[in-house]
């Protein structure tokens, strides 16, 4: 039999023994740990853990076999095939710039991920999106409207089942509902290096204080605005010689590689939630 790679990603009350104990659960079934990673973290008592390893075994008989260890020791715990791809679904309105990023990185391969279709409430980036050869939807929304779009959307959602959510600058505020339920799987890119600008013209009004940094946050969506748990963020100096065009180019730069990074942080299984905040193995 040829070797199977896994990843292998956890949490659970902090205590002596749980490197031991799970080391040991995989070496019983003759797996070879490749790569470790943990992190005890001292204010909520918790312990992370993302782990690949190789085995000859089915991915069912070692998540069998590690069953009674997680439970023993209170464990959330998930184990992936290494090679499976995510799927995606991307969401966008008019602005393409992270669209076209994830599109030429999927493109070429260095984002290994299915794109299952991108849902846009306006039709700008149609072409775009069809010229990849995937489906495009549009689902016009507005504030009498919104409620039966989410429904819309929730049904495309059932139907591709995606392992991510991706707001490539989607510009409208999900309900509390939907973030809730599909929290941990919504990423979103904020235009700013939070907490900063918010609400409309932030780059009019990053202009107005004179920055001398921008950024950009990648993070998961919940029914606080902008306030979910950080994936990914990145800055960029300014000067006071730059136009509200030039801070919006370099601002635009910077959104589209925090959110490729945060992306590929997700797939390949390196993010665990931590309370407000992520665990984020690199």
């Amino acid at each position: 039999m040829s070797l199977r790679e896994y990843i292998l990603l956890a949490k659970c009350p902090d205590r002596r023994g749980i490197v031991t104990a799970v080391a040991g659960s995989l070496a019983a079934l003759d797996c070879n740990i490749e790569e470790s990673a943990q992190y005890s973290d001292p204010e909520t008592g918790q312990f992370f853990m993302r782990l690949r390893f190789s085995s000859e075994a089915e991915l069912n008989d070692i998540m069998e076999y590690f069953s009674p260890l997680a439970r023993r020791f209170d464990m959330w715990w998930r184990m992936y095939p290494k090679a499976r791809k995510s799927r995606l679904m991307i969401l966008v309105s008019r602005q393409d710039h992270c669209l076209a990023d994830l599109l030429y990185r999927w493109r070429t391969g260095f984002l290994p991920v299915e794109i299952t279709r991108v849902v846009s409430n306006h039709d700008t980036c149609r072409k775009m999106v069809e010229y990849e050869g995937l489906p495009f939807d549009v689902l016009p929304v507005t504030k009498d409207t919104k409620a039966r779009q989410e429904e819309q959307l929730r049904a495309l959602i059932e139907q591709d089942k995606p392992d991510f959510i991706i707001l490539a600058r989607y510009m409208q505020i999900l309900s509390d509902a939907f973030a809730n339920d599909y929290f941990g799987r919504i990423i979103n890119i904020h235009h700013s290096f939070l907490p900063g600008f918010k609400g409309a013209r932030p780059y009019h009004q990053a202009y107005a204080r004179g920055v001398k940094i921008i950024g950009a946050t990648a993070h998961f969506v919940t029914p606080e605005l902008d306030e979910g748990p950080i994936i990914e963020q990145d800055v960029e100096r300014v000067t006071h010689a730059m136009s509200v065009r030039d801070l919006i180019v370099a601002g635009h730069d910077i959104e589209r590689r925090v959110l490729a990074r945060a992306v590929k942080y997700c797939i390949e299984h390196r993010v665990i939630v931590n309370g407000g905040r992520t665990v984020v193995f690199q």
